[in-house]
């Protein structure tokens, strides 16, 4: 009868059935010359399983699904003839002790609209793909040396159609598609990360507590839907990076939490299968079925829809068997400590994996302690993650912004210290969602002073980051400077532009974004002390930074000069390394970022005068706030 084969069930038992998303879940089929709907589900502790739906009015008896041999595989099929695709459907599952359970389908690749909890029938084989040219690219680059700039999106708040109600109005994937491309191409973002792509039932989570793993929401249209939106995204040569939540997921009824009656994609015991600050369930690691379901989701995100990579959400609080947990809440592994080391196994697994199979796309982990090795190869003992969000840089550089300028020459090596542990690990440096929510203000409004004083410590921050080694990540609103937290009901606040100060920071964060994809030396060494030097980085009295990117082949190297003061310095001298001229390419003060446009000199010759170390120098009016980047060469 059925589309589930020994070899299947073989290979689902030992994780290692990367086309799982094929075989179970809803799929038409032909049996016996007959087309129709093959179903199958993996419930082993249940005593029957039937499906339900529009095509049988939800009668509960009318399609009891078979068990498949061996039984204790946990296999149930049943193929439906005549059924096409279309229909809502669940699954009923009666457990031994005599309950009823009505369950979405954990393998459905399409979802009812919330609030309707459903599995609706899709066939998501026949879209037809036209980015060969971008996967052809992307296979045959070096990660760890291309530009990386991520435009991190929620779709539904990113821009939405005016008049509607709250919970309406939204862009579909092809409308987001079309309007959010023309927007990052022209802004100079290489990627954008999508949030909250994975099928989920409430809003407030922006996509972090899924039920779908296999299901683009349906908020914003059909799987064809947002097929088509990555296949636009890559004909205009844009990568896309989608959140994905391996760590967790809710307890909402139909979803999988004590799917079968009992625990099954969680672990048993609750001390390791809760979260007891998000009131979540933790997938059991240890279980290779389970493996298997996050590893195929991975996979079909991937290879079916031609996502760029994923960027894997709460990574720490998957290896730390303690995380979150007080004393009692937690059981130690069997050396006695608090690593999970079925966790660790599985991001070795997974992360070889996917990236293995397909050259070029990333797996990036947001991992907040200092676990080693996060993107060191996994022979070797790393995870082999390919990317590692910089947490500690972003904290250190946050809380040196907020400063008063006059306080931050005593905490100028919040700014210095990231560059002694930077070729620890492949990162990226973020600014991200979670850093412009729940009261901690709008990037604009953590900075001091006000008015005029806010924008220009924002505008020297950003380039002091674009300057720093690793891949970018802003999230939306950032670039033009957005006055409120994000707030996932409403749009951004578009209408800022009509604000010269906003439209100013906007066209500053451009030009810093085209200049780092333009000049590799602002990306091709970012794990190297050969591409970075510090000129001075011990200004603490002056607060200012001046360093120095380098290509490989010592052409057109990048000199920073960051102020992050209201103190001009008219006479401010900077060591040079080169007797060559030093043209200024990005000057904070032109008058299309708010400035004065004072400064009308391009090129400068260095004069043999000791600076910073350094034989040769440059003399160069520095404004307040004022940055300064000049193009040279070895």
């Amino acid at each position: 009868m059925g589309n589930f084969s020994e070899l299947d069930i073989y290979l689902f038992g030992q994780a290692t059935h990367y086309d799982i998303y094929k075989k179970l879940g809803a799929h038409p089929a032909t049996c016996k010359r007959k087309k129709g709907i093959c179903f199958a589900v993996y419930a082993p502790h249940a005593l029957k399983v039937f499906v339900i739906g529009e095509f049988n009015d939800w009668d509960e008896t009318s399609h009891e699904m078979e068990r498949l041999e061996p039984e204790e595989a946990g296999i149930y099929e049943l193929f439906v003839p005549g059924l096409g695709t279309g229909s809502l459907y669940k699954y009923l599952i009666l457990t031994p002790d005599g309950r009823k359970l009505y369950k979405a389908d954990p393998f459905a690749n399409f979802c009812e609209m919330r609030p309707g909890t459903a599995s609706r029938i899709v066939d998501i084989d026949h879209f037809k793909w036209s980015d060969d040219a971008w996967m052809t690219k992307r296979a045959e680059s070096n990660i760890d040396e291309i530009p990386m700039s991520i435009y991190e999106v929620h779709p539904g708040s990113w821009m939405r159609h005016p008049g509607y109600e709250e919970d309406t109005g939204y862009y579909t994937y092809r409308e987001l598609a079309t309007a959010l491309c023309s927007y990052v191409k022209e802004m100079g973002y290489t990627h954008i990360e999508l949030m909250g792509i994975s099928e989920y039932p409430f809003d407030g989570s922006w996509g972090y507590q899924v039920t779908g793993y296999y299901a683009p929401t349906s908020r914003y249209g059909t799987p064809e839907d947002f097929a088509w939106m990555i296949n636009h995204f890559h004909k205009n040569n844009i990568g896309v990076i989608l959140d994905w939540v391996p760590a967790h997921f809710p307890r909402d009824a139909h979803g999988l939490a004590e799917f079968d009656g009992q625990a099954l994609y969680e672990y048993a015991d609750p001390r390791k299968g809760e979260h007891p600050d998000w009131g979540t369930k933790v997938f059991d690691y240890g279980n290779n079925q389970v493996k298997n379901f996050l590893i195929g989701s991975a996979l079909m995100w991937v290879e079916h829809y031609h996502l760029d990579g994923l960027r894997v959400d709460a990574v720490a609080s998957m290896l730390y068997l303690d995380y979150g947990k007080q004393d009692g809440q937690w059981v130690a592994n069997k050396y006695g400590d608090n690593k999970n080391l079925e966790a660790i196994e599985f991001f070795r697994h997974i992360n070889t994996v996917v990236t293995g199979r397909n050259k070029g796309a990333v797996m990036i982990a947001e991992e907040s302690t200092a676990w080693p090795m996060v993107t060191g190869q996994a022979i070797d003992g790393g995870l082999n993650f390919s990317l590692k969000w910089n947490m500690g840089w972003m904290h250190d550089f946050l809380d040196y912004m907020k400063l008063d300028p006059y306080f931050r020459k005593g905490n100028h090596n919040k700014m210095t210290f990231a560059m002694s542990y930077n070729g620890s690990e492949k990162y990226i440096l973020v600014l991200s969602h979670d850093e412009v929510v729940h009261l901690k203000c709008s990037m604009i409004n953590k900075m001091p002073g006000v008015g005029e004083d806010k924008f220009s410590n924002l505008k020297v921050g950003y380039a002091f980051m674009m300057g720093h080694p690793g891949k970018k990540l802003l999230f939306m609103g950032q670039e033009f400077a957005q006055l409120h937290e994000w707030n996932e009901k409403v749009e951004l606040e578009w209408g800022l532009l009509d604000n010269p100060d906003h439209k100013h920071i906007q066209e500053y964060v451009k030009d810093l974004l085209h200049m780092y994809q333009k000049y590799p030396a602002m990306h091709e060494l970012d794990h190297s002390w050969n591409g970075f030097e510090w000129v001075n980085a011990n200004d603490e009295e002056r607060s200012i930074f001046t360093f120095i990117r380098k290509s490989k082949d010592g052409k057109n190297c990048l000199l920073f000069v960051c102020n992050f003061t209201p103190v001009p310095r008219e006479d401010f001298c900077v060591g040079v390394p080169v007797n060559k001229n030093f043209r200024l390419i990005f000057n904070s003060d032109d008058v299309r970022y708010g400035g004065s446009g004072a400064i009308q000199k391009v090129s400068y010759k260095p004069r043999k005068k000791e600076c910073d170390g350094q034989d040769y120098s440059i003399a160069y009016p520095l404004p307040a706030y004022g940055v300064a980047v000049f193009r040279f060469s070895y």
